[in-house]
């Protein structure tokens, strides 16, 4: 070893005096209940309610964003409120999962694509959507996107515009809806998503919340520490997720 290299290696030892570094914090994670999907497409305003409690008008065409892979989390896994955000909301969401690749599909090739479908809880940091003026970063942290019970086959799912959907919130019911009430189908959202993108087995699709969001009530009603939060879809079951604040 040359004495240049020797003093490399000598400093690079840490002084005794020097604190430890801090250990990175890590989290137990259970397995998801679908493959991790190459992408994650939402749609904004697609239930006529919701653009009602907002006092806008329903989108002439649906709204997409992406929702990074990363906020994926499953049942009983915790939503994890990080200090960057105080204003944390649910949004309960059908979930449609991708089973062909499909590129400019029509509707019947639409309908065709779909693998399955499951509950999905759209968490938004609604501090950091709001002054972003758009929305994925306040949609894409960590943990922000639960997903669950189980897929269910699309075959188990005769007409998915005809569901339940409703979160509650410690027990107290927050949005309570119908699919009927989104303003463009499951099939029309596949088909217009390909119109621009290639959707590959496994894509997740977010297809949009109902009214009674926490940020639009008065007073506004968002997740804090110690809450339980949990979507129910008719046909699908309950997804539900303990809400805790990052230490």
């Amino acid at each position: 070893m040359s004495p240049g290299a020797a003093g490399v290696a000598k400093s690079s030892f840490r002084d005794s005096n020097t604190p430890a570094p801090r250990p990175l914090r890590c989290r137990v994670v259970r397995p998801l209940p679908i493959e991790r999907p190459g992408k994650i497409v939402c749609v904004g305003i697609n239930y006529r309610d919701h653009a009602e409690e907002q006092g806008i008008e329903p989108p002439s065409a649906p709204v997409l964003f992406a929702k990074w892979p990363n906020g994926l989390i499953g049942p009983g896994d915790p939503i994890v409120i990080p200090p960057i955000t105080k204003q944390v909301d649910y949004e309960a969401e059908l979930a449609v999962v991708i089973g062909e690749r499909i590129r400019g599909g029509s509707h019947e090739n639409a309908r065709e694509a779909v693998r399955g479908f499951l509950c999905l809880n759209d968490i938004s940091a609604r501090d950091l959507q709001f002054s972003d003026g758009q929305w994925t970063r306040a949609k894409s942290l960590d943990t922000f996107c639960p997903v669950g019970p189980r897929l269910v086959p699309r075959t188990e799912v005769p007409d998915p515009q005809v569901l339940a959907i409703r979160c509650l919130l410690n027990g107290e019911v927050m949005q309570d809806s119908t699919t009927a009430n989104m303003v463009f189908t499951v099939a029309e959202i596949v088909a217009y998503a390909s119109e621009t993108m290639t959707l590959e087995p496994g894509d997740l699709i977010a297809t949009g919340t109902p009214a009674g969001v926490g940020i639009f009530r008065e007073p506004p009603v968002l997740l804090s520490d110690g809450d339980e939060v949990t979507v129910e879809i008719e046909r699908l079951g309950a997804l539900t997720n303990p809400v805790s604040a990052e230490s």
